[in-house]
């Protein structure tokens, strides 16, 4: 069985051939306006994050993402929110004790649009971008490795965990445990997963971390790369177009208030 360690997808895309930094900050480019300008902006950017899908020819793995991560999330927090939230006057309906209102609502929608438009954002990142070249070409330009290394160990901690976890999951459904009946059972499997999933995750943490000491990573003599990471000329005027389309949107928001 072979284990992805990363949610990238290996294939031929005009977003694959884009370099890192340019996606980071397409990532960026998206979920500043969404948080920080008009409010109703923040669904207007899904428009772009599916184009961006479609152009990076992923959409299946994004998909895959969507019915299993994303919408659940934003879905549960959009029902916690709508009900729990103390605001508003216009009551759509009760829930027991509890008052749905409009306002309480379109705040909920708000909310989980940002975090929609945040989670994806990162997932479009994550699926067109290798993390050793975004870890290279980051360092590349400047960025001290251990700031590198933290941003692609936590782009990475999700992939690697459900490696490890489906690892475990085949190592004990060989051993007799049923993980495919009942509910309940189901349920009850979860408790002999955990703790082998937990202190595996420990035990590789310490292992990276004298792997990577033994590579000179905390070296401070100048480092080289095997592989460049090409930084076209396109690359760079689509940063500066995105930067100054983040620029306008804060623009706005400043202007309207």
């Amino acid at each position: 069985m072979s284990l992805n360690r990363s949610f990238f997808v290996p294939t031929d895309s005009p977003l694959h051939r884009l370099n890192p930094l340019t996606k980071l900050t397409f990532a960026f480019a998206v979920i500043i306006p969404a948080f920080l300008s008009i409010p109703g902006l923040a669904p207007a950017l899904a428009i772009p994050i599916f184009i961006a899908v479609f152009v990076g020819k992923v959409q299946k793995q994004y998909l895959n993402l969507l019915f299993k991560l994303i919408l659940p999330t934003i879905l549960f927090m959009f029902v916690m929110q709508s009900v729990f939230l103390p605001i508003g006057e216009t009551v759509i309906f009760q829930l027991g004790r509890f008052d749905v209102t409009l306002e309480a609502m379109q705040t909920a929608f708000l909310t989980v649009s940002r975090v929609f438009v945040m989670v994806s954002s990162f997932a479009i990142l994550l699926l067109t971008t290798h993390p050793g070249e975004l870890m290279s070409d980051l360092t590349r330009r400047g960025l001290p490795p251990q700031f590198a290394y933290v941003i692609n160990s936590t782009l990475q901690i999700l992939p690697q965990m459900q490696a490890k976890a489906q690892t475990i999951i085949s190592a004990q459904r060989s051993r007799g445990l049923d993980t495919e009946s009942t509910f309940l059972k189901r349920v009850g499997a979860v408790v002999p997963l955990v703790g082998p999933l937990v202190f595996g995750s420990l035990v590789e943490v310490e292992e990276r971390a004298i792997a990577i000491e033994a590579r000179g990573f905390t070296s401070t003599r100048k480092k080289t790369s095997l592989h460049n990471v090409p930084d076209s000329n396109a690359d760079k005027i689509i940063r500066w177009v995105l930067v100054i389309l983040v620029v306008l949107s804060l623009g706005v928001r400043i202007w309207l208030s």
